[in-house]
């Protein structure tokens, strides 16, 4: 399979909430995007998120070109297919629609056009085994919103080829993202699990009565997700072990592990529950409406990565190879 960078148009299968954040990187990166999405109405709404965005991605800066009317709504899947550089499907998860969807994209796609699935849980291999070239599918796994936060998983199925994984890798570094490539293909992938893990807590602690949804929030806000923004989990409790390090913290507190602090499964979703979340959200949104939550998200998500980016930028000259006269 061959395919020259850089990529000029991204196709995209499905306009929603990931659909669209896929969009406004794209064009806010000089990229030209072609779009479908059955749904009614769903052009506007499309463009209306893209938008919405726009206001942060001009903040963070926009490339040499970039626009919104760059944006095309095409009539069909076969059309995006034939149009596209890249790929990208955004269909709802449901594993009988992303594999019709994918095997309809690979055959009206040019030879070598590397086709991702915005998929959040599901095997790439099954979801590729319905494609006449299986081996250009592999899992693109972004993270709400798409426009601002820059990890997006890769996760190649069985058949997916190695030179596919590094040039799916390289075109979204080509647009501000940090790719993490999944050593092994599991459900989930790796960020979606963390992140379950913490939200069936939470669950459990709202049911029982011991925090309302502000106060699992506030627990993580000005906590341990001020260190999660720069540091990880693992360097986190490396540094909680004190000059010992991560050895020392294993041995004192990994008894610890033992004890009933957390609960694997998550609660039944009762009525009771389903409304003390739904309750709970409603007080702490404060009238604001999710379009005016998304806006505000977004401030503060480019003031941290404006923070942040020079932290980084001396993280990655600390480690890079020195490099020989």
């Amino acid at each position: 399979m061959t395919q020259s960078f850089p990529i000029r148009t991204l196709g995209l299968v499905g306009g929603g909430v990931i659909g669209s954040g896929w969009a406004a990187r794209a064009l806010a990166h000089g990229l030209d995007v072609v779009a479908f999405d059955p749904a009614p109405g769903a052009e506007d709404a499309l463009r209306a998120a893209v938008a919405n965005a726009w206001p942060a991605l001009e903040r963070t800066g926009l490339a040499q070109g970039a626009g919104r009317d760059r944006l095309r709504f095409a009539r069909s899947v076969a059309e995006v297919a034939a149009e596209a550089d890249f790929v990208q499907e955004n269909a709802p998860e449901r594993e009988d629609l992303k594999r019709r969807l994918l095997a309809e994209i690979d055959a009206g796609c040019a030879p070598g056009t590397v086709i991702a699935s915005s998929s959040s849980g599901l095997l790439p291999s099954r979801i590729q085994a319905d494609c006449r070239h299986p081996e250009r599918v592999v899992i693109g796994h972004p993270f709400n919103p798409v426009y601002l936060l820059p990890l997006v998983e890769i996760v190649p199925g069985e058949l997916t080829s190695r030179d596919v994984v590094e040039r799916a890798a390289g075109f979204y570094r080509s647009i501000g993202m940090r790719p993490l490539k999944i050593r092994k293909e599991i459900e989930g992938y790796l960020s979606d699990r963390l992140q379950e893990a913490m939200w069936r807590e939470a669950l459990h602690l709202v049911d029982q009565g011991v925090a309302t949804t502000e106060d699992i929030d506030d627990a993580i806000i000005y906590g341990p997700g001020l260190r999660y923004a720069f540091m990880g989990t693992c360097l986190t409790f490396h540094l909680a072990g004190g000059e010992g390090g991560m050895a020392h913290m294993l041995d004192q507190f990994g008894p610890a592990l033992k004890l009933p602090w957390t609960k694997l499964e998550a609660p039944e979703l009762t009525r009771e529950l389903h409304d003390r979340m739904v309750e709970g959200t409603a007080v702490q949104a404060d009238g604001r409406t999710v379009k005016e939550l998304e806006r505000w998200r977004d401030d503060c998500l480019v003031r941290l990565i404006e923070v942040l980016a020079p932290l980084r930028h001396e993280r990655r000259a600390e480690s890079a190879d020195p490099v020989a006269p």
